[in-house]
C-alpha cells in the first residue's frame, strides 16, 4: 500500500489493520523517505520508503484515497508502473475514494466496472460508473466509495487474498462482536 502525502487517514487505517488481522503480508511503502502526513493532519509512518522497495517483490496493491494524496500518487510514475504490471499479470489492483484516479491514469479501468467517490466519477471516462454498489470487482480490479464503505472494502479484499471463510470470521468479529 503506497503512501502519499494527503491520503485518506480512515482509509488507510481501516484497510491495513483489517488486512493484517487476516494475516496478509502488507507493507506500507511511502513515496518518499520520512512520516507522511494525511488529508485531515494525522501523521504516519511507512513500513518502508520507496527507495528500500523491490516493486517486483508484491503481488497485490492497495490505494487510499483523499486529496491531495490521490493526485500524488497519480502523479508518481512508478505507483503508475506498479499498477499496469500487476493488472497485466491478473494480480489484485485495488482503489478507494478518489484513488480510482490514479488506476485510470494508469489506463487499466477503461472499459471496466468501477466505483469511486462521487465527486471523481465524472473524471472516470470510458468506464462503466457503478453508483449504487460500495465495492465493485471487475476481474482483479476492486474498487471502493471511500472512508465510510472502508471497512466493507477490507473485508471483500481479505475474501479475495485470503478466502470467504477469513473474511466471514474477520466479519464477525470485527462488526458482529
Amino acid at each position: 500500500m503506497p503512501l502519499a502525502e494527503g491520503f485518506e487517514e480512515i482509509e488507510f487505517a481501516t484497510i491495513v489493520d483489517v488486512l493484517r488481522r487476516a494475516d496478509l503480508d502488507v507493507t506500507v511503502v511511502s513515496l518518499r523517505p520520512g512520516p507522511v502526513r494525511g488529508a485531515h493532519g494525522i501523521t504516519m509512518l511507512a513500513d518502508a520508503d520507496w527507495s528500500a522497495i523491490d516493486p517486483r517483490s508484491f503481488t497485490a496493491l492497495v490505494l487510499p484515497g483523499g486529496q491531495p494524496g490521490t493526485r500524488n500518487l497519480a502523479s508518481d510514475p512508478r505507483v503508475l508502473d506498479l499498477a499496469r504490471r500487476l493488472e497485466s499479470e491478473g494480480r489484485h489492483v485495488a482503489a478507494i475514494c478518489a484513488a480510482p484516479l490514479v488506476l485510470h491514469a494508469a489506463g487499466i479501468l477503461q472499459g471496466r466496472r468501477a466505483t469511486a467517490f462521487p465527486s471523481v466519477r465524472s473524471s472516470l471516462t470510458d468506464v462503466t460508473v457503478v453508483e449504487d454498489e460500495s465495492v465493485v470487482r471487475d476481474r482483479a480490479v476492486t474498487t471502493s466509495q471511500g472512508a465510510g464503505t472502508a471497512m466493507e472494502f477490507a473485508l471483500d479484499l481479505v475474501a479475495q487474498l485470503a478466502g470467504d471463510a477469513r473474511a466471514a470470521e474477520l466479519r464477525r468479529v470485527l462488526i458482529a462482536g
